[in-house]
C-alpha cells in the first residue's frame, strides 16, 4: 500500500534512499519570504459609463426643480393590465391615458367602461382596423407588436409606426365625431388585445353627465393652440409688408413644475478594532474594506439612475420618445429612428448583448458599424455617436432588453446627473463616511452614503428603444 507525500515531502529536492539532502527545501524557505499579494479583488465592478458620461449638476438645497412651458397632454401614454391566467383585464384608472379620459377620475365610471372591454386574440399578419372603415371600436394592446401602414405618395404602403404593450389605437372613437380609421392597423406578432366598441361607450356615457363634459371640454382643450410638442404656442407674426397690428403674446409656464429629491444609497461598514489596529501590513485593511463598498454603493447607484420608478431613465423617457424595433433585433433602421428623434444626440446605452445583436445585424446586411475614441476608449459606434455597455438595463425572461439615446447636458437641455458636493465628511464627490464610533464589541461603524438622482430637462432629450430581442435566432 502506498501512501501520499506530503507537501514538506514533495518540496524536497529528488533524492535517492540513503542519500543526504543537499540544499535547503522549497517549504522551509517559503518561511523565510514575504508573500507578494494584491488589493482584495471584485468581480462585481463595471465600467460605469453612465455614471462617467453624465454631467453633474449641483443641487445645493437637496432639491431641483424643472421648469418648462406649459403643456396641454400630460401622462405616460401607456396602459396596464391585469393577467389571471389566459385573461386580461385594463386597470380601470389606466384608462385615463387615452386622451380624451386624460384627468377624468371617477372610479365607478371608468370601472364600468373597464367592463366592456372584450378580450381578442389575434395572429401575426392579421388585420385589426382597415383604412378609410368607420372608427367603432378603442384597442388595447395588451401583448404583441401593431404595426400601423399608410400609402405613400406614389401609392406604395408605408409603415407609419409601431404600438406595442400597453399602447391603443381608436383614442378618438369616443369622441362626438369619431371619423374612420387613417391608417390599417395589423400584426406583427402574435397580439392580445382588448376591444371596446362604440356602442359600449355610448351606453356608459348615456348614464354618466360627468364622463360626457369631460369628453367635451378635452375636445375644446385640444383646439388651442400648441405647438408640435403640446407646449402652448407663442403667436407670432412673419412675412408681413406695411404696419399691420402685431399679435399680442406671451409664454405660459407649468404651475407645478417637478422637482427631483436627491436620492440616497447607503450601508454601514463594520471593522473590528483588532483588525483595524494588527493587519494593516502591506495593506490598511479598513481603506481595503472602504474601497469594495463605495465600488458597491457605486454600482447600486448607476442601477437606481436607470431602473427607479421614480427618477430612473426608464421609467421617465416619454411615452412620444419610445419606439418599439421593427423586426425583433435591433437593426440599423432603428437606431436611425431613435436618432431622428431629437437633436445632438450625445450617447446610445445598450446591454452589452444587445450590442452583440446589434453586430449581428450589421453583420448580415454587410455594415460595419465602426466605433470612437472616448477618453481614450474605443467605444462600439453608430452614425458618430458612442454606444456605451450598460449592464444595468436588463434583458427580461423573454430575451428582451432596451436602448437608451440621450442628449446630456444642462446647456442644451439634455439629461443631467444631480448631485450635491461639499457635504459632511465628505470622501468622493457627493458620497461622504462618517464615523459612527465603537460598541461593546469592540467594532468600529463607518456610515457610508452616496446622494444622487437624474433630471430629464425636456422630453425629447431622452428616448428608449422598447422590446429589443438579443437571443440568437438559427437563419
Amino acid at each position: 500500500m502506498t501512501t501520499a507525500a506530503s507537501p514538506e515531502q514533495s518540496d524536497q529536492p529528488e533524492q535517492t534512499a540513503g542519500q543526504a539532502q543537499l540544499s535547503l527545501g522549497i517549504a522551509a524557505a517559503r518561511n523565510l519570504t514575504t508573500t507578494t499579494k494584491t488589493v482584495p479583488q471584485m468581480q462585481g465592478i463595471s465600467s460605469r459609463w453612465l455614471l462617467r458620461t453624465l454631467p453633474w449638476t449641483e443641487v445645493a438645497g437637496g432639491a431641483y426643480r424643472v421648469n418648462r412651458r406649459l403643456v396641454y397632454a400630460v401622462g405616460d401614454g401607456r396602459v396596464t393590465f391585469i393577467q389571471d391566467g389566459a385573461d386580461v383585464r385594463v386597470v380601470p384608472a389606466e384608462l385615463g391615458e387615452l386622451p380624451l379620459l386624460r384627468g377624468f377620475d371617477d372610479p365607478a365610471v371608468l370601472g364600468a367602461l373597464a367592463e366592456r372591454f372584450q378580450q381578442r386574440e389575434f395572429g401575426p399578419g392579421e388585420v385589426i382596423a382597415e383604412a378609410g372603415s368607420p372608427a367603432d371600436h378603442v384597442y388595447l394592446i395588451a401583448h404583441g407588436k401593431v404595426e400601423k401602414v399608410g400609402t405613400g405618395k406614389y401609392g406604395e404602403e408605408a409603415r407609419l409606426g409601431i404600438v406595442a404593450d400597453g399602447g391603443f389605437l381608436g383614442g378618438q372613437v369616443i369622441a362626438a365625431d369619431p371619423g374612420g380609421w387613417e391608417f390599417t392597423a395589423r400584426t406583427v406578432t402574435a397580439c392580445t388585445v382588448l376591444a371596446l366598441p362604440r356602442q359600449a361607450y355610448q351606453e356608459v356615457a348615456g348614464q354618466s353627465e360627468s364622463l360626457r363634459g369631460h369628453v367635451q371640454q378635452r375636445q375644446t382643450e385640444g383646439d388651442r393652440p400648441q405647438n408640435k410638442r403640446g407646449e402652448a404656442d407663442v403667436v407670432l407674426s412673419a412675412g408681413h409688408a406695411g404696419e399691420p397690428v402685431l399679435p399680442g403674446t406671451f409664454v405660459d409656464y407649468e404651475l407645478e413644475p417637478r422637482e427631483y429629491q436627491l436620492s440616497v444609497a447607503q450601508t454601514v461598514l463594520k471593522v473590528h478594532t483588532r483588525v483595524a489596529d494588527l493587519y494593516n501590513d502591506p495593506m490598511n485593511q479598513v481603506e481595503q474594506q472602504l474601497r469594495l463598498t463605495i465600488e458597491a454603493l457605486r454600482e447600486r447607484q448607476e442601477y437606481e439612475l436607470v431602473n427607479n420608478r421614480e427618477f430612473g431613465l426608464l421609467h421617465n423617457a416619454a411615452y412620444g420618445e419610445r419606439i418599439s424595433t421593427h423586426s425583433g433585433p435591433p437593426t440599423p433602421d432603428d437606431f436611425d429612428e431613435l436618432l431622428s428623434m431629437r437633436r445632438q444626440t450625445k450617447a446610445f446605452f445598450a446591454h452589452p448583448r444587445a450590442i452583440a445583436a446589434f453586430g449581428r445585424e450589421c453583420n448580415k446586411r454587410g455594415i460595419y458599424f465602426g466605433d470612437t475614441d472616448v477618453g481614450g476608449h474605443r467605444i462600439p459606434a453608430w452614425r458618430g455617436v458612442p454606444i456605451f455597455p450598460l449592464g444595468k438595463l436588463e434583458v427580461s425572461d423573454q430575451a428582451t432588453t432596451s436602448i437608451l439615446a440621450m442628449r446630456t447636458g444642462e446647456d442644451i437641455q439634455g439629461v443631467v446627473g444631480l448631485r450635491q458636493t461639499g457635504i459632511p465628511d465628505e470622501y468622493e464627490p457627493g458620497l461622504n463616511v462618517r464615523f459612527m464610533g465603537i460598541n461593546d464589541q469592540a467594532v468600529i461603524s463607518y456610515l457610508v452614503s452616496t446622494y444622487y438622482s437624474a433630471a430629464v430637462l425636456v422630453p425629447d432629450a431622452l428616448g428608449v428603444l422598447e422590446n429589443v430581442e438579443v437571443a440568437r435566432t438559427s437563419d
